[in-house]
């Protein structure tokens, strides 16, 4: 499956806020040799050469955006909207499962409810859609406030992962 994720850098330009960008998205995918892959690939929006990924798939995105502009400002909600959708979606299953199951049926993993657990818990992977220069998940609010206060010069660059 595909989905777009953000990461969210400190950059002056926005070449430098791209190459930093990708080196996340390396991260992300276990191009680089100290992290292990929670993605399969990457597709930035200034790939031209695939028609299955990128802007194949979701269209023109900017390839970078201060998060201050209004392409920021729109992707940064997208991402946010994004995790907190997917977030609420799991932790309904895991009530659900914890109302209507007993614990030997959610043991046996039935109605994939240890798999909710797992998703509500993830600090990566297809439940997050936003990550920082660092490669880490962005899991909730306060997070992200705390990055968005601390950061001068902060870019948001979208990517196509697939998983």
């Amino acid at each position: 499956m595909h989905m777009v994720i953000y990461a969210l850098v400190e950059a002056s330009t926005h070449d430098d806020a791209l190459a930093t960008g990708k080196s996340v998205f390396d991260r992300l995918v276990g191009a680089d040799p100290h992290a292990g892959a929670v993605f399969d690939y990457y597709v930035t929006f200034d790939e031209e050469d695939t028609s299955v990924a990128g802007k194949a798939r979701w269209g023109e995105l900017p390839t970078a955006a201060p998060v201050d502009s209004d392409d920021g400002e729109d992707l940064l909600e997208r991402g946010w909207e994004a995790t907190k959708e997917e977030f609420e979606r799991n932790l309904d299953r895991v009530k659900e499962a914890i109302d209507e199951l007993s614990d030997e049926e959610i043991m046996r993993d039935e109605d994939l409810a240890r798999h909710a657990f797992h998703k509500v818990g993830a600090y990566d992977g297809p439940t997050i859609f936003l990550y920082t220069e660092h490669g880490t998940g962005i899991r909730h609010r306060g997070q992200l406030d705390r990055l968005l206060e601390e950061s001068e010069e902060l870019w948001i660059v979208p990517a196509d992962v697939h998983f």
